[in-house]
């Protein structure tokens, strides 16, 4: 109604959105310092673009859920949220999905989706990174637990939010990416998810 009145009044004609999306691959390329350069053989890194006009807005739409309690550690959750998607992503060809966490103890990252060891390889990381205990940091937040302050910065370490590409109705994950919630309690409660699907 907005576009047919500005058409009347300007003489102007608007016309519909277009959303455009593109994948690539960055060609191969060498890692490591000036030092050791060691190279990396495989074919490129794939990548979603998404862009579009700003001549009409985009739907929006937006589910909440709650994700059981687990155990401390990396958990692999692609699954759920994608069965708690699937309403909002049918007809959407090309968007965006905003997975937000709402919680400061846990996080989300994207990460392997195969090799369930890469999971524990990954809190035995986080617990290297960040150690427990008074001794070898002098944490002041204290009255929760050893394991809370700890969690607090493993939390912002990886994040509470992910912005994965929606294409012909389906997140645009890469073959091996899956989402994992990354519980960092010792005595986890539920966990909280808002997801908000824009698009077109």
């Amino acid at each position: 109604a907005r576009e047919r009145e500005r058409e009347r009044e300007t003489g102007e004609s608007v016309s519909p959105m277009k959303c455009v999306q593109k994948s690539f691959r960055l060609p191969s390329k060498k890692r490591g310092t000036i030092r050791e350069q060691a190279h990396d053989g495989r074919r490129g890194l794939r990548l979603s673009c998404a862009s579009s006009s700003t001549q009409a807005a985009f739907t929006c739409t937006q589910t909440s859920f709650t994700l059981k309690a687990k155990a401390r550690g990396c958990h692999l959750v692609t699954g759920t949220i994608e069965e708690q998607l699937s309403p909002l992503l049918k007809g959407v060809s090309c968007g965006m999905c905003n997975v937000f966490l709402q919680h400061t103890s846990a996080s989300l990252t994207i990460n392997e989706n195969a090799d369930p060891s890469v999971r524990v390889d990954m809190e035995t990381f986080l617990n290297l990174v960040v150690p427990e205990g008074y001794s070898d940091i002098p944490w002041t937040h204290t009255m929760e637990g050893k394991d809370d302050m700890p969690a607090h910065c493993k939390s912002s370490m990886f994040g509470a939010s992910l912005n994965i590409p929606v294409t012909n109705g389906r997140l645009a994950l890469g073959t091996w990416q899956g989402i994992w919630l990354c519980e960092h309690r010792d005595h986890a409660t539920p966990r909280s998810i808002v997801c908000t699907v824009t698009g077109a």
